[in-house]
């Protein structure tokens, strides 16, 4: 995950509240924009996807890793685990 200073975070953050009644759909539209955006001031060519890959892809590890892992291990204590 990125660490960043905080005023860039929260210069980042800005949009947060167009999130409240979204989709999934939105979430994903959201995400494209983003990447469009990013895509239109770098410059197409390998690298600026490569970056976009790598970024998407660490996002999803670390919402794997942070929040998705420890769900699980608390459903498993709850209900039983099925292996």
């Amino acid at each position: 995950m990125p660490y960043i200073k905080e005023s860039r975070k929260q210069e980042i953050s800005a949009f947060g509240g167009c999130l409240r009644d979204s989709s999934a759909g939105d979430i994903n539209y959201l995400f494209t924009q983003l990447c469009q955006q990013y895509l239109k001031i770098k410059g197409e060519c390998y690298q600026t996807y490569n970056d976009l890959m790598g970024a998407l892809e660490g996002a999803k590890l670390e919402l794997y890793r942070r929040k998705i892992a420890p769900y699980e291990d608390k459903k498993i204590q709850e209900n039983g685990d099925v292996y």
